[in-house]
């Protein structure tokens, strides 16, 4: 490239991100004249606030983000012009934070602060299947021999088939092993107590022994009708489609997924396909666009119904219940509630003559979710939805630009492959952030799979439903059947190719909100605040990049019950137990090993109960089973840092001590090469991690 050239490309660039900047009472008009649009992103800056920080905000914090939102609430109402924007912003933050207080304090309930074994018993009220294949069942009415009582605890089955669960509603008991909802596996990574909170999830477990039923479910409890509906349901469909088919057509029209193995689930996930086996905006868009568009046609078919009756309105309103009902089948969990909220407002502005798919459509979906769960904001499933559909919207303006020079015949294709385009370029920082993957082939897969989706398994599965009302659904059940079977062809084809799945390392902290704000801005904002988003998205980048050079040198698990050391060929594990949080390790730092072989890689040596390596110029021992406490004496010397899987009472000199009572104050640690100690799992006590 020539210089003159270069320079001519470098001013344009200047000229886009620093533009808007001669100007900025101008593009502080524009913004303020789209404040509603910026509604669900300011309440989504005050909850993120409460989440990210350190320790639980107390009374003196809610009550400083109250007088700042009514100060700034003021200034909106009845300020200058020039501060009305930044105030409603302010005030909508501190509302945020707020509702993300009062809905995390609404939902307290009493969690499991020891490990138990002994009798439960409880209500049935949820059943689905753990990464191990095996069945869970959820309860609730809850009844251990215990101080703490749970709202709700979740059982691992043992070897129990689908036909012996116990139906929901049904009282059971059983004798298990419960222990508190497991922190983080470390600094940064998910916290499922967190998520176990707001589902009011008080203690997980297992159990070896069968399920017992005490008693039968109560029929006069509408509140389990649409379980037991939902599970009767899903045995009949997988009764007329068998094998894992039956299972994903089960899955994508009740929501009930306990057939799937976790073979199929792998598979989806690694094809990029497992957003079709969770109810979400794309099953509720495709059901209710079906029924909308079956019963529009239909009526307009219907002599001349269509000159008198506003069918358009009437094809919303049994849209709007086709999707109700949907909603109310599938147990309405918080990625269904959303989707049908977005259905919903959509439907909404049909029956009220404005355009469905608009980003104020879209703003007032994710406000009313917002205010619902503050939750989900910290969803990746609340992240993904929100970003493809704001994407898609984005670009049907140019896409109505470039469809009119391509052939008609071709445009469903072409729009097809853009919509997929589009979405997966959306939510891909979002799911490597979150999952720590990317799919290679997902486009393709998407391709080949949302289409039958589209055309033949929800289309069929509501033909099923209706005719099922006649005991004729057994022909629109084969042909979902068959589309089922494409979609799972298509995930075992893609996930099975070399290289299907790109490991990516964790981000920082900051990566995505910067990421997503930058974005939010740059679609929203004009002039200079567009200048500044891409500058944003750019530093979010730049931090994204950097992220490698941050990973840990050594890692603690948050009971002792693993050490990871960071070598040459990845990170090394001290021990092949503990699976689960050495594959958090794992895909943490970008490294597709398992943790099998993670466990293998040379660093550690010694017996189980003792494992040694060299970390910072010194020994690093792991202790470990019912040995522990009796080798700790003979270890502890020349200042060797020791990890023990065990509490121990008085802790002797000559070494650095993680044993479980230092670690329950700190969660999953995190050091860097020098021994130090670069980020703690828990930096302050919060409602869930107390």
């Amino acid at each position: 490239m020539t210089r003159p050239r270069a320079g001519r490309l470098l001013g344009a660039l200047g000229r886009v991100l620093l533009g808007g900047l001669a100007d900025p009472a101008l593009a502080l008009t524009r913004a303020r004249a789209r404040l509603f649009l910026w509604v669900p992103v300011a309440l989504s800056l005050g909850i993120g606030a409460y989440f990210a920080a350190r320790s639980e905000p107390g009374t003196p914090s809610y009550a400083m983000a109250a007088i700042v939102g009514i100060m700034a609430s003021w200034l909106w109402l009845r300020g200058a012009d020039w501060v009305r924007f930044g105030a409603a912003i302010i005030a909508l933050a501190c509302a945020g934070f707020l509702l993300a207080g009062a809905r995390a304090h609404a939902v307290a309930a009493p969690v499991l602060s020891y490990r138990y074994y002994g009798p439960v018993e409880g209500r049935v009220i949820g059943i689905d299947r753990a990464a191990s294949d095996k069945l869970r069942i959820t309860l609730d009415q809850v009844r251990i021999d215990a101080r703490t009582l749970p709202k709700r605890v979740r059982i691992a089955l043992g070897d129990m088939g689908d036909s012996d669960v116990p139906p929901p509603g049904s009282f059971v008991m059983t004798t298990a092993h419960l222990m508190p909802p497991p922190p983080p596996a470390a600094p940064g990574a998910y916290d499922f107590r967190r998520a176990a909170w707001f589902n009011g999830l008080g203690a997980i477990g297992y159990t070896s022994v069968p399920v017992l039923r005490a008693a039968p479910p109560e029929r006069s409890d509408l509140g389990l009708s649409a379980h037991r509906a939902r599970r009767a349901l899903s045995q009949a469909i997988q009764a007329r489609i068998p094998g894992q088919p039956g299972a994903i057509a089960a899955a994508l029209l009740t929501g009930d997924r306990s057939g799937l193995s976790e073979a199929t689930r792998e598979a989806m996930r690694r094809s990029n396909l497992a957003h079709l086996i969770a109810i979400s905006g794309l099953h509720m868009g495709l059901l209710a666009g079906f029924v909308f568009a079956l019963v529009r046609y239909g009526l307009a078919l219907w002599g001349n119904r269509a000159l008198v009756w506003p069918v358009k309105k009437i094809a919303a309103i049994v849209a709007l219940l086709a999707a109700t009902g949907y909603l109310w089948l599938s147990g309405a969990a918080v990625s269904t509630q959303r989707a049908w909220i977005m259905v919903t407002v959509m439907l909404l502005a049909v029956l009220i003559d404005r355009r469905a798919l608009s980003l104020r459509r879209v703003a007032l979906a994710a406000t009313v979710l917002l205010i619902w769960h503050p939750e989900s904001l910290i969803a990746p499933g609340f992240q993904m939805s929100f970003a493809a559909t704001t994407a898609l919207i984005v670009a049907l303006g140019p896409w109505a630009r470039v469809a009119r020079h391509i052939p008609r015949l071709l445009r469903p294709l072409a729009m097809l492959i853009a919509t997929s385009v589009i979405a997966g370029a959306a939510t891909a920082p979002i799911v490597a952030a979150q999952f720590h993957r990317l799919s290679e082939y997902g486009v393709f897969a998407n391709l080949l799979a949302v289409p039958a989706m589209g055309m033949v398994v929800m289309p069929a599965g509501v033909i099923a439903a209706i005719l099922s009302l006649i005991g004729l659904s057994a022909p629109a059940l084969w042909v979902m059947g068959l589309g089922t079977r494409w979609i799972l062809a298509v995930a075992d084809y893609f996930a099975t190719i070399e290289g299907a799945v790109v490991p990516v390392t964790q981000p920082g902290p900051w990566v995505i909100p910067l990421l997503c704000l930058g974005a939010l801005g740059a679609v929203l904002m004009r002039g200079a605040g567009r200048s500044l988003a891409i500058l944003l998205i750019a530093l979010s980048g730049v931090l994204w990049l950097r992220a490698p050079q941050a990973q840990p040198a050594l890692l603690i698990a948050p009971e002792g019950e693993l050490v990871g050391l960071m070598t040459s060929q990845g990170r090394a594990l001290s021990k092949p137990a503990a699976k689960f949080v050495g594959a958090r390790w794992l895909e943490a730092d970008g490294d597709s090993a398992t943790a099998a072989l993670g466990a293998k890689r040379a660093a550690f040596s010694g017996p189980n109960s003792a494992r040694e390596a060299r970390f910072a110029g010194r020994k690093l021992i792991h202790l470990s089973g019912k040995s522990a406490l009796s080798n700790l004496d003979t270890a502890c010397r020349d200042n060797a840092l020791i990890v023990i899987n065990a509490r121990v009472k008085s802790a002797p000199k000559g070494c650095d001590l993680w044993d479980q009572t230092r670690l329950r104050k700190t969660g999953a640690i995190a050091l860097d090469g020098q021994g130090e100690v670069m980020a703690q799992a828990r930096p302050g006590p919060r409602l869930w991690s107390r």
